[in-house]
């Protein structure tokens, strides 16, 4: 019991008081991206990225290719490229995940769905409701001992047949022999209903996106109504995007 106890303080309170003002420190997240112009006959960067997110003339870097290494901001002799903490870089938009010249500041466009806005909205918790959610998330997670992220009382969770979800998460590399089943899952879904990309290798295929293996035509056919950068996705990246297209709290 005491060895429980002392178990316990040490790892301190293991849970987020405020998703939206959430500050992870260590975390490399949204890259910024400086106004001034690359060395001219510079390509160090763009070399290196071992998944050629990296474009120039002009400058260009695909988040949803990107697999946030950091190599590209060690090895750039003007310091153009650095990642900041920011984890809200999921976007509506498969068009706003590029960075260009200037993005410092700028974060990719999130819409909410208007069907789902229609849905949940209604029912959107202020900011003290939505911690009073959490704290009850954090009560229910101690009981438990279980150190993981819950998404129930956030309005979401995982569910073991398609006929009881919303939303089918690809969070991988779709391959050849997930199509049907993947395509049976969606097919076997009530409406309303949505595609999440989470993470590059969804998003873009990553570093598989030539393999003969590989297999895009699901997300060819449906486009995704979400997309979610990270290798693997933040969980504060996840939970923000999906609480925006939701239109909670918003």
């Amino acid at each position: 019991m005491l060895h429980s106890i002392r178990v316990r303080r040490s790892q301190g309170w293991q849970f987020i008081p405020d998703v939206r003002a959430a500050s992870p420190k260590g975390f490399r997240g949204l890259p910024h991206v400086a106004e001034a112009p690359c060395r001219e006959g510079c390509s160090a960067c763009r070399d290196l990225c071992p998944t050629s997110a990296i474009a120039l003339d002009p400058f260009r870097l695909d988040l949803g290719l990107c697999v946030f290494c950091g190599e590209c901001a060690d090895v750039c002799p003007d310091k153009k490229l650095s990642f900041s903490n920011d984890f809200k870089m999921a976007s509506t938009s498969r068009e706003t995940l590029v960075r260009r010249d200037g993005d410092r500041a700028l974060t990719p466009l999130l819409l909410a769905s208007a069907t789902f806005k229609k849905l949940f909205g209604p029912l959107a918790p202020a900011a003290p409701g939505l911690r009073r959610r959490l704290q009850r998330l954090r009560a229910r997670a101690e009981r438990q001992r279980q150190r993981q992220l819950r998404h129930g009382p956030l309005g979401h969770r995982l569910v073991a047949s398609p006929r009881h979800a919303g939303r089918p998460r690809p969070l991988r590399t779709d391959h050849r022999q997930h199509g049907r089943g993947l395509r049976l899952a969606w097919d076997g879904m009530p409406a309303p209903k949505l595609v999440i990309a989470a993470g590059s290798c969804a998003i873009s295929g990553a570093p598989y996106q030539d393999a003969y293996a590989v297999d895009r035509s699901f997300l060819g056919e449906f486009t995704p109504q979400l997309y979610i950068p990270g290798c693997p996705p933040h969980p504060l990246t996840f939970v923000n995007g999906l609480l925006d297209l939701l239109g909670v709290g918003r």
